[in-house]
């Protein structure tokens, strides 16, 4: 079943149709994605919906959980493959992607996502080449002011991790 998520950010409005984790929007473009997308991941529905929240008013609000140590909560709205998902303070959410053993089997993984979410979002967003690196990616809305970064690196243990942060920028 879809609903409609409206934010209003300033003078511009920002409309999004929602389904539930796991199904396909049916009902045309949803945040700069077409249905038809090639590289659809089963992720996309949610992280449309996360962007969608993060320009709400609430912003967070609606899929804030427990509490964790610091400023960290939990999520009640996770990426669906993804792990680890939380909110850090009011204007950013956190969710790890499995891990991988080697360098460059997370580097594949990592190159994956990016492409991924390119083609869940489409031309609204845009990758910053000049905040990029091999092993950060930094896209941005070109509509609203809110960025990602997919990064990847250690994971504290004896393997790597890709690690998506969305966050609604300040001061321009």
């Amino acid at each position: 079943m879809a609903f409609v998520l409206a934010a209003v950010t300033g003078e511009l409005a920002y409309a999004q149709s929602v389904t539930a984790p796991g199904e396909r929007p049916t009902n045309g473009p949803v945040a700069g994605a077409s249905s038809g997308a090639s590289n659809f991941a089963p992720y996309c529905p949610e992280l449309q919906r996360v962007i969608m929240l993060a320009l709400a008013k609430e912003r967070f609000a609606a899929i804030a959980g427990k509490p964790r140590h610091g400023d960290f909560q939990d999520t009640t709205l996770p990426l669906s493959g993804w792990k680890d998902c939380s909110l850090y303070g009011t204007r950013t959410y956190t969710c790890d992607f499995r891990d991988a053993g080697s360098a460059e089997e997370i580097a594949k993984n990592q190159a994956a996502i990016v492409d991924e979410i390119k083609s869940c979002l489409e031309e609204s967003w845009a990758e910053d080449a000049d905040r990029s690196s091999s092993t950060y990616v930094v896209l941005r809305s070109k509509r609203a002011p809110v960025s990602m970064t997919v990064s990847s690196g250690a994971n504290g243990a004896d393997g790597y991790v890709v690690r998506l942060t969305l966050f609604v920028r300040t001061g321009g």
